[in-house]
Formats: C-alpha cells, sequence, structure tokens
C-alpha cells in the first residue's frame, strides 16, 4: 500500500498539467484576489482591467477567461500547474504578471499578509527578483495613495 502511495507521489506532472499562459495568470489573479478570504468587485474589476489592457481582450473574452481561471483555480491544490506555464516568458512577461498582482492587492486600498506572501511566493516561482518585486509593489502602492 504504501508503495503504491509513493509511486503515486513520486510520478511527474503530466504536460497536459501545464496551462496556457493567459490562463495561468488569470487563475493566480483570481486566487490572490480571493487569498485573504473574499474577493471584492473592486478586485474582481481590477483583474478584468489588468487583463484586458494586457492581453488586449474584449469584454466578453476577458469574463470567459476569469470564469476558466476559477475553475483551475478552484480544481488546484498548489501553484505548480500556474508557475510551469510562466516561468519560461521572457523576464519582461514575468515582471509585469507581478506588476498585475500588485495592482489587485492594492485594488482595495489593503495589502493582507496573506496577498504579500502569495507574491512573493509567486515572484520567486517564476524567476522575478526580490528587488523587482519589491520595486513594483512601492510604484504600485504609489498609485493607489
Amino acid at each position: 500500500m504504501f508503495e503504491a502511495i509513493a509511486r503515486l507521489f513520486s510520478q511527474p506532472r503530466a504536460e497536459s498539467d501545464v496551462l496556457e499562459p493567459r490562463v495561468a495568470v488569470a487563475a493566480l489573479l483570481v486566487h490572490l484576489a480571493a487569498v485573504d478570504g473574499t474577493m471584492t468587485d473592486i478586485e474582481r474589476k481590477e483583474i478584468e482591467k489588468a487583463l484586458q489592457t494586457h492581453y488586449g481582450l474584449d469584454h466578453g473574452a476577458v469574463h470567459r477567461l476569469v470564469a476558466e481561471a476559477a475553475r483551475h483555480d478552484a480544481d488546484s491544490v498548489d501553484f505548480y500547474k500556474f508557475t510551469s506555464a510562466l516561468s519560461t516568458l521572457e523576464a519582461k512577461d514575468r515582471i509585469e504578471i507581478i506588476r498585475m498582482m500588485w495592482q489587485v492587492v492594492y485594488a482595495d486600498d489593503k495589502n493582507h499578509e496573506l496577498e504579500d506572501n502569495m507574491v512573493w511566493r509567486i515572484a520567486e516561482l517564476i524567476g522575478v527578483s526580490a528587488r523587482d518585486r519589491t520595486q513594483l509593489r512601492k510604484q504600485i502602492r504609489q498609485q493607489a495613495d
């Protein structure tokens, strides 16, 4: 029995576990907005605005993307399938993801410690430096004030 459990956890993840980058970004933003217990309407609008701006999507496409992202987030037990889709992007794209995350964090003029921790973890997982993460946080916080 223990061998079966060990095999289950030692099997490499299937390629199908890796999401298309825009779905992965949207799922991370959805999770971030709800990590403090609730996703506010302000945070939802900020997610939609960030995705619309970054990907050039229309209103309907953004709603479909957020709905798909929410499904993936609800089915996920960790960030692997999201971050693995993003860690191979160019540095400027990975930095932009962290910028979008900070925009969602500060959308409601609050920075909950769980939000802060999640941005830090995702930045580490996708290869965004602590320096870049901190600078982006400062920029977005100043814009929010």
